[in-house]
């Protein structure tokens, strides 16, 4: 070529290389769904969802780059690499939910298989711009790099929506894992098809073709999948389960006795809840003079409201929870109806599907003062989400709901197991203006379990028990206030949403316990 003639162009992109670039949108999206599946089940499994979040998304970008560094030693035939990546992908991320399901309840040290899982999947995912690159370095390489990278980014936008908006909700863990998974597959074989280099690939092609058989077997049998894992790890047999906006529910039954788990954790057991609702409801609204009106936080099975009707005097009671679909449930179920006694359809019933956090804030500011007893069951603090509903914060929202002379009550997980994180819920409902009582009662099912009382004054020491309960009675009532020297007051700090502090308190004290 001559000086000065002008250089040749490179080639424009053909069909070919629109279909790898199309692809890099796909995995993407399903590298980052992969991600998200991880560290959701870990938290779902392990609890305190911000250590989970940020120890597998770490693990997960350092194993990115480990595989993208990798790359530079592939030195020839990349595009049948890539293929065999993306097979390798689709197969460990599209069964990645299901096979750590399955082995929570079956292997002793669960962490080192979901941390060497995701490091598997990070470093191929890692592997694959890499080698799509280099694929398509026929192409104009500014245009290349800049192309695959928009679709890149965009992928992960894409993944990031559809995973808590439309995957969580409508899916669940294991069915979004391995319809992912089949689109990585979709991907190799759309890339075998496409590309004219591929066509002597038949070892792939038919690898690529049981990879897609397999994961769809996986996705139709999701359900049955999960249902197999859960009876593995509760132990007994599970009646109901359903994956909500929010949680999962599921319901066991062995005998006589009924247990419901949110995200894996007990709430309760039909063979003792009597003891934990009795003496979550009758102390507070036996020492209201006289409880009209009641609010109930929490408590969508319906079971401390099934207490509080048992007072003649109460005419209106609130309950806001925010699962609809648990509220549902234990309004139309006839097996648990029978145990709330129907206590979400009664006349002086207000059900509300709400953020008790929002909610409280809002109610307190526009109509404050309204509630002469408030009973708080929220599930324990496990992570952040649930944190902040026993925040300094919260407790100042709350209290500007009590009438004059009004009392609340808070379900304080265990004096004896977490007492650092119990005489917390006390510590920050004081620096929230209230003053407090705390007490506890042993249930079965949980061992040791604590509450505290909290008014703007003094709180009295006797209690009006309704007569005709299984388990409280006005001499009890009394003995629930003695704290033994292992249980007593401590020291213990405030609560706040900038801090969290409750929830590593809990987290600590119960991973200790649990060994």
């Amino acid at each position: 070529m001559a000086e000065g003639d002008p250089v040749a162009p490179k080639p424009r992109a053909s069909a070919p290389a629109a279909a790898l670039l199309a692809s890099a949108f796909i995995v993407s999206t399903c590298g980052l769904i992969y991600e998200l599946l991880a560290s959701t089940l870990a938290s779902y499994l392990l609890g305190d969802s911000v250590t989970q979040f940020s120890t597998v998304i770490g693990t997960y970008l350092f194993a990115m780059g480990v595989g993208s560094w990798c790359s530079r030693y592939v030195k020839r035939d990349e595009l049948r690499l890539f293929i065999r990546v993306e097979l390798l992908i689709a197969v460990l991320g599209g069964a990645s939910a299901a096979a750590l399901f399955v082995l929570f309840p079956l292997v002793e040290h669960f962490r080192v298989a979901l941390y060497g899982l995701v490091l598997g999947i990070g470093f191929l995912v890692g592997l694959e711009i890499p080698l799509l690159i280099r694929i398509l370095r026929v192409f104009d390489f500014r245009e290349t790099v800049s192309n695959v990278l928009t679709f890149d980014y965009v992928g992960a936008l894409v993944a990031s929506l559809l995973f808590p908006l439309l995957l969580m909700p409508h899916l669940g863990m294991i069915r979004t894992g391995f319809l992912f998974g089949i689109l990585n597959a979709a991907v190799a074989l759309a890339v075998l098809v496409t590309l004219p280099r591929a066509a002597g690939f038949r070892l792939e092609k038919i690898t690529g073709v049981l990879v897609l058989l397999g994961l769809g077997a996986g996705f139709v049998a999701s359900d049955r999948l999960q249902r197999w894992a859960e009876v593995a790890s509760y132990g007994e047999p599970v009646i109901y389960a359903m994956s909500t906006k929010y949680q999962r529910i599921v319901l066991t039954r062995h005998d006589d006795d009924l247990r419901l788990y949110l995200n894996g954790n007990l709430q309760f057991s039909s063979r003792d809840e009597y003891r934990y609702h009795e003496a979550l409801v009758h102390p507070v609204l036996g020492r209201v003079a006289n409880p009209r009106n009641v609010l109930i936080l929490g408590g969508g099975d319906g079971l401390a409201a099934r207490e509080v009707l048992k007072h003649p005097e109460v005419q209106h009671l609130t309950l806001v929870d925010l699962d609809d679909e648990m509220t549902k449930l234990f309004s139309k179920t006839a097996m648990l109806t029978d145990l709330n006694k129907g206590s979400l359809t009664d006349k002086r019933m207000t059900l509300l599907n709400a953020d008790g956090f929002r909610w409280a804030r809002e109610t307190g500011a526009s109509k404050p003062g309204q509630y002469d007893a408030i009973i708080v069951d929220f599930p324990d603090p496990v992570d952040y989400s649930v944190g902040k509903l026993y925040t300094e914060t919260f407790y100042r929202a709350v209290r500007k709901l009590l009438a004059p002379g009004g009392m609340m009550v808070v379900q304080s997980t265990s004096p004896l197991v977490a007492p650092m994180a119990y005489w917390t819920v006390a510590s920050t409902l004081e620096a929230a203006g209230l003053q407090t009582r705390g007490y506890h009662v042993y249930v079965p099912s949980f061992g040791e379990w604590g509450f505290v009382l909290a008014a703007e004054g003094p709180i009295p020491n006797g209690a009006r028990i309704p007569a005709g309960g299984r388990f409280l009675t006005p001499q009890i009532d009394q003995r629930l206030f003695d704290f033994p020297p292992d249980m007593a007051r401590r020291p213990a700090p405030v609560n706040r949403l900038d801090n969290q502090v409750l929830v590593r308190e809990f987290a600590d004290a119960w991973s200790k316990y649990e060994g």
